[in-house]
C-alpha cells in the first residue's frame, strides 16, 4: 500500500526533508501497524530536521516524534484493529521512522492506547510537549508540592512544554508564575491560567549570589543554564524543580547551595524512554486533568509539507503553544 511521508535525507552536511510517496515495504519492523492522523512538531522535532546534535541516526528516515490514530493491524494480543492510539518517542525519528506520515509500523511496547476523553487530535495537540508537562506535574506532586506551598514557576512559558503545564496547574489549583521573552504573549498565558507573567530576562542572566531570596515553591524548567540555575536559588524550602529542556543551553552554572540548604529538589524528566505505567498515568491525568478548551487555544494547525518550515520556527521560538500537523494533507 502506498501512503504519503515527509522523507528526511542528507545531503552533504545538510538535512532536506520533502514529501515522497512510500509503501508498506518501506516500513521498519514492528508488530503494530497504525493508519497515522496526525503528529506535532516539538523542539527535538526542530533540533532533528536542522541536524542539531545528530538526533536522526539513519538516513533516509521518516521523522516526526509524535504519533496518533487507528490500529489497522497488530500481532501483538494487546491491540486490535480500530484501537485509537499513540506514540510518543521512542527510538522514533532517531533510528525508526515516525510520525510525519500517513501509516507507521512500530514495536507493541511503544504503544499507549488512548482514554476515551482524548481524541487523536487532542493526543497530538498534547503530544510530546504537553505529555512532558504532565511529568512535571506528577514529579511536583510527587514532591510534596501541593498548591498551599506558594507559586510554581513555568519557564519558557509560552512555547509547548509551558502552555500546557500552565493550564494543567491552574486547574488543579495552583498560582502559577509564567516567565516568557514574548511580553506580546500576556494575554495567551492570563488566558491559560498564568496568574502573573515575568519577563525571562531576570532569569537569564549569569547570577549575582549562588542562592537568592525564596520565591517559589515548585519550578517546571524546559529552558535550562542560567535560567534553570536562577530558579534553582529562588526555590523555597523543600521545594521541587523539574528539568526537561535545554532551550537556553545544556550548562548549569550553580552551585550545591540550594540543595543543601534549603534541602530542594532536582527532578529530571525522561519522556523519551519513559516506562509505559508512567505514560499510562500521565495520559489518564491529562484526560482528567487538562482543560481541552484551553489546550484547543494553543494549537497552530499545519500540513505534513509544512512541517520543516514550521520546526524552524519553533527552534527560533517563534511558535505559541502547539504546533499540530495534519498528515492526511
Amino acid at each position: 500500500m502506498t501512503f504519503r511521508a515527509l522523507v528526511a535525507r542528507k545531503s552533504g552536511e545538510t538535512i532536506v526533508a520533502q514529501v515522497e510517496a512510500m509503501d508498506d515495504a518501506d516500513l521498519h519492523a514492528g508488530d503494530v501497524t497504525i493508519a497515522v492522523e496526525w503528529s506535532t512538531v516539538n523542539y527535538k522535532d526542530g533540533a532533528a530536521l536542522s541536524g542539531r546534535a545528530g538526533i536522526i541516526k539513519a538516513f533516509p528516515l521518516i521523522p516526526g516524534i509524535d504519533l496518533a490514530g487507528v490500529v489497522e493491524s497488530s500481532s501483538d494480543p494487546r491491540f486490535t484493529a480500530g484501537d485509537r492510539v499513540v506514540v510518543n518517542s521512542w527510538g522514533m525519528s532517531q533510528t525508526h521512522h515516525g510520525g510525519y506520515a500517513e501509516r507507521a509500523r512500530v514495536p507493541g511496547d511503544w504503544v499507549i492506547k488512548l482514554p476515551d476523553a482524548i481524541s487523536t487530535r487532542h493526543a497530538m495537540a498534547i503530544g510530546t510537549a504537553g505529555y512532558t508537562a504532565m511529568l512535571s506535574v506528577l514529579a511536583l506532586e510527587h514532591g510534596g508540592v501541593t498548591p498551599d506551598k506558594g507559586d510554581i514557576l513555568v519557564t519558557g512559558a509560552a512555547g509547548g512544554v509551558g502552555s500546557v503545564a500552565i493550564a494543567l496547574l491552574s486547574r488543579l489549583g495552583y498560582r502559577v508564575i509564567a516567565s516568557t521573552g514574548r511580553p506580546q504573549e500576556q494575554a495567551y498565558l492570563t488566558a491559560l491560567g498564568a496568574a502573573e507573567i515575568i519577563d525571562r530576562a531576570t532569569l537569564s542572566q549569569p547570577a549575582t549570589s549562588p542562592i537568592g531570596a525564596e520565591r517559589w515553591a515548585g519550578v517546571i524548567d524546559s529552558v535550562g543554564s542560567h535560567t534553570l540555575a536562577n530558579a534553582l536559588a529562588q526555590t523555597k524550602y523543600r521545594g521541587v524543580v523539574t528539568a526537561c529542556g535545554l532551550a537556553q543551553g545544556m550548562d548549569l552554572p550553580a552551585t550545591v547551595l540550594p540543595f543543601i540548604l534549603r534541602n530542594i529538589t532536582l527532578a529530571g524528566i525522561d519522556s523519551v524512554n519513559a516506562p509505559n505505567a508512567v505514560r499510562v498515568e500521565a495520559y489518564a491525568r491529562l484526560a482528567r486533568d487538562l482543560d481541552l478548551a484551553k489546550l484547543e487555544s494553543t494549537v497552530t494547525e499545519v500540513g505534513l509539507a509544512e512541517a520543516p518550515q514550521v520546526a524552524q520556527a519553533v527552534l527560533r521560538g517563534e511558535i505559541r503553544g502547539r504546533a499540530l500537523v495534519d498528515v492526511r494533507r
